[in-house]
């Protein structure tokens, strides 16, 4: 089944909208890229303009930043403590933006998409 970026076919009320035109190629969309932690691969996918965005499918490392020292440091991925995007998440090991994850240098926090940046950036969180 596609992912389709238009509006409803259906109205609030439950009518039908009338179909003034075909779908577009632009207003298709992807399904979701669901990043895991083991050994990387990435995917390259031609977008809008003729550009590439890179997608993070499996990954073991994160840019992790540290306030306090203000340094990047690339460290391994331990595991995921918490992911508010869905609970179920922590189980599947599916890093997204806002999860917790647990590192060498400590609990840091997803700042970048990995599904649309095609790296993991991260923040070191303070206890």
């Amino acid at each position: 089944m596609a992912i389709f970026q238009f509006r409803s076919k259906r109205k609030i009320s439950g009518g039908r909208y009338r179909a003034i035109r075909k779908s577009k190629l632009r207003e298709h969309g992807s399904l979701p890229i669901h990043t895991k932690i083991g050994k990387r691969k990435i995917k390259r996918v031609r977008v809008r303009g003729k550009n590439f965005k890179t997608k993070v499918l499996v990954t073991e490392f994160a840019n992790v930043y540290d306030p306090k020292t203000k340094k990047n440091y690339k460290v391994k991925i331990e595991g995921i403590i918490d992911n508010p995007a869905n609970r179920h998440f922590i189980r599947r090991n599916i890093i997204t933006k806002s999860a917790i994850i647990k590192t060498e240098k400590g609990d840091a926090k997803i700042t970048s998409r990995p599904g649309q940046h095609g790296t993991i950036n991260a923040v070191l969180i303070e206890k």
